[in-house]
């Protein structure tokens, strides 16, 4: 918001532009993004003067100056003075909760021009306190007898700190609605860019914890007529404790309308989120299908009517192009290649074993062959310059797995790109050879020709085309193999024995060679 005497004035430049993409944890909202996210509202809300709206994770305070710069148009007519017009939108109307000490008072300045909401240059009038209705009280985690937080799971290792230093514990989730703003409170709206991860204790980046669906989970316990809200795109298909979120989102009828960006720069601008991101429109009154928009990595948009849930896909289908081969696949597959997969860690390995042996005082790592050993393949050197490596280590020191170890089997890589159709050189293990979480394993097979035969199907554009849909971050797991085929491995595989075996059709066929990078 502007002081009265500049209403009319263009924002120009805004800084609100420069602060939308400074952490992939927290990402600012550009205006741009939050005026398409409330075009999406039906707009005589604007023209109410009891619509009550809520940014329960406030960072710029950007939702929140765009809907008083609505209100402010809107409620015009039906409260001519503009000073009154103020004052009742902020005090009556538009209403956040800030995600730090910091962002709240980022917040007060953008919608009051002030940093005090009573302050000599706050545009409106009407407040008595510093604060006015953008508010943050410092939480702290309540931690359970496992050392996780019983309101958000966060660690306690990682989270319990001194006054000094942020504590992350947000208000919205820690607290209820009257605890925050001291009585009973209902929101028409609730919208924002809620944080999107926090560490866990046991990684950070892509194995942190997501914590947007539970931005999502509390503000539906509200009961708001709408509820709008931007969150990367992988719990669509995945993500580190979303499996019941993703089933919930699944099953929610009122999801009226999802825009899905496959590329997150395309969102926000210089920034890159693996699996993209999407935001949505909750509307407690609507019960159908959902309008989909999908925009693709070229930037082409793909637009469909449906519901998210399907019985031939456990996840969610972004991409409408996509649904016809996957159904097709689904109808006449009887088990999925994810069954010959291992879940993370095959062997017991963990990967920093050749960054830092000595951290393992149970395993005696060799640069040499020994007797009654097993070759380990894994990888030195830090991220972005880590190298394949391998060593050998005693047999009686594989704690995991032990019977695969004298078959034939493959190491597929844990992570890569998710924008690359072709991954990293699948290595062929031998009888005897193992790998550090670094790899999955494929297999076990009996015999060799077994063993080049799956291969063979993995480097097909079929396969590696039902492995892109259902990839959702960097890290490749058990369940991303979850929708394709498992077949026959007596004899080889090729792309015109798959499209013919599942019957797909030109355009399919045209969509899959367009998309995936052939492979040597």
């Amino acid at each position: 918001m502007q002081h009265p005497d500049k209403m009319k004035q263009d924002y120009s430049p805004d800084i609100l532009n420069c602060l939308a993409n400074l952490s992939s944890d927290e990402v600012f909202t550009s205006p741009e993004l939050a005026n398409r996210m409330l075009d999406l509202l039906p707009q005589e809300l604007f023209r109410s003067p009891k619509t009550r709206f809520l940014d329960p994770c406030a960072k710029s305070g950007v939702f929140l100056r765009e809907i008083a710069k609505r209100l402010l148009a809107g409620l015009e007519a039906e409260i001519p003075d503009l000073q009154q017009r103020i004052d009742h939108i902020m005090t009556r109307q538009v209403f956040g909760i800030a995600c730090t000490d910091l962002t709240a008072e980022m917040s007060r300045r953008t919608l009051y021009c002030s940093k005090l909401a009573n302050g000599e240059y706050s545009v409106s009038t009407a407040f008595h306190d510093g604060h006015g209705n953008l508010l943050y009280e410092r939480c702290h985690h309540t931690w359970n007898a496992q050392g996780r937080c019983k309101y958000c799971g966060a660690s306690k290792g990682e989270y319990l700190r001194s006054d000094s230093r942020e504590t992350y514990a947000y208000p919205f989730i820690h607290k209820s609605i009257k605890e925050i703003f001291h009585k009973d409170m209902q929101f028409d709206v609730i919208i924002g860019n809620p944080p999107y991860q926090m560490s866990d204790g046991g990684g950070t980046g892509d194995s942190a914890k997501p914590i947007y669906n539970q931005f999502i989970e509390q503000a539906k316990k509200i009961t708001p007529r709408y509820l709008i809200m931007i969150t990367p795109s992988r719990w669509m298909k995945g993500g580190k404790g979303l499996d019941d979120f993703r089933e919930t989102m699944r099953n929610d009828t009122h999801i009226r309308y999802i825009y899905d960006y496959e590329d997150a720069s395309h969102c926000f601008p210089g920034l890159h989120i693996d699996g993209g991101v999407s935001y949505f429109l909750w509307d407690a009154n609507y019960k159908g299908e959902v309008d989909y928009t999908y925009r693709s990595l070229d930037g082409g948009e793909y637009r469909s009517k449906r519901y998210l849930k399907v019985d031939y896909s456990d996840t969610i289908i972004r991409d409408p192009r996509q649904i016809s081969i996957i159904k097709r696949v689904k109808q006449k597959s009887n088990a999925d290649f994810s069954k010959i997969v291992s879940p993370r860690n095959p062997f017991g390995f963990f990967a920093d074993l050749f960054n830092d042996p000595d951290k393992y005082s149970e395993i005696e790592l060799f640069d040499h062959n020994i007797q009654n050993g097993c070759k380990v393949y894994g990888v030195k050197g830090k991220k972005g310059g880590a190298k394949r490596v391998c060593g050998y280590v005693k047999r009686n020191s594989i704690s995991k797995n032990p019977g695969w170890v004298d078959s034939y089997k493959l190491f597929f890589s844990k992570a890569y790109m998710t924008t690359s159709t072709v991954p990293p050189e699948i290595i062929k293990g031998e009888p005897g050879d193992v790998c550090t979480e670094t790899f999955l394993n494929i297999g076990p097979f009996k015999e060799q020709k077994e063993r080049d035969n799956c291969l063979c199907y993995i480097k097909t554009k079929f396969f590696r085309a039902l492995l892109f849909f259902n990839r959702h971050s960097l890290n490749i797991s058990q369940d991303s193999f979850s929708s394709i085929p498992l077949q026959d491995f007596s004899h080889p595989w090729t792309d015109e024995m798959l499209y013919k075996k599942y019957g797909l059709t030109e355009d399919e066929i045209a969509f899959i060679e367009s998309m995936i990078r052939p492979m040597e």
